[in-house]
């Protein structure tokens, strides 16, 4: 008899395993659904932006590319998705590419159109509050919170490699060989110190770029402000939804929402 409770025992454990596993096998594939129709939706709509306009001046047009390069992105990120996270990560780059082309209609003068949601680590990167030159490496290198031929080049704020770099017109795109290495090189901490050294808005200097956050972001991450960082092993090196999308993602700027 007691051979008989046993049984029924590990037939109900049995079973209640293969229910509880089919549930959340359809509870994730709910998920993904939804998080694709989204993704989807918001790639659609920055696509409708990057096929409509036409750049009227360099920093407009610059802003256009890489909102194109975004889109092409999304879309990419978005056959291969095959979790909710993944979808998340093709959401977070259309997204991005929403904000290029806020960038591109301020540069031709026009409304930037309806807001977008913050990018993850954005806040904390902060943005450029003044024009800034500097010679570095044999080169000039300017910051500006605002387009022009000698800045046309658009970020807007986020994390890169880990790095937190401030919203602004730039005359070149001096994070972008971090954002395709997915690290660093050397000098970038004096570059960063040097650009934005004592300017309002961005409340970290050297230490704070090289250990990654500046003022607020640890209490960011105790209040959940991680995003999908690369953190939980399935998104490679995100940054943050903000920072840069490494791994099987081609190399973007990300951040979250």
């Amino acid at each position: 008899m007691e051979w008989l409770l046993i049984a029924a025992a590990v037939v109900l454990v049995a079973f209640y395993l293969v229910w509880r596993s089919r549930k959340n096998s359809e509870r994730a594939a709910i998920e993904l659904a939804d998080g694709l129709a989204d993704a989807r939706q918001v790639n659609e709509r920055l696509g409708g932006q990057v096929y409509s306009l036409t750049g009227s001046n360099e920093a407009a047009q610059q802003a256009l590319a890489d909102a194109a390069e975004r889109h092409t992105a999304a879309g990419s990120q978005l056959d291969q998705a095959r979790t909710p996270v993944q979808a998340r990560l093709a959401k977070h780059t259309a997204v991005e590419g929403l904000y290029y082309i806020r960038g591109a209609r301020t540069a031709m003068g026009m409304d930037p159109g309806p807001a977008v949601p913050e990018l993850d680590g954005q806040a904390t990167a902060g943005k450029v509050s003044e024009d800034r030159v500097i010679d570095f490496e044999d080169r000039r290198i300017a910051a500006s919170p605002d387009p022009s031929p000698a800045t046309p080049n658009y970020y807007p704020g986020g994390r890169v490699a880990g790095r937190p770099v401030p919203a602004g017109w730039y005359s070149e795109p001096w994070w972008k060989p971090a954002m395709i290495a997915g690290v660093w090189g050397v000098g970038s901490a004096l570059l960063f110190t040097s650009l934005f050294s004592g300017m309002a808005g961005v409340g970290y200097g050297a230490q704070g770029f090289e250990q990654g956050y500046g003022e607020g972001y640890q209490d960011g991450l105790t209040g959940g402000e991680q995003g999908y960082d690369g953190s939980g092993g399935e998104a490679g090196d995100q940054g943050g939804w903000g920072g840069d999308s490494g791994g099987d993602w081609g190399g973007f700027d990300g951040g979250g929402f």
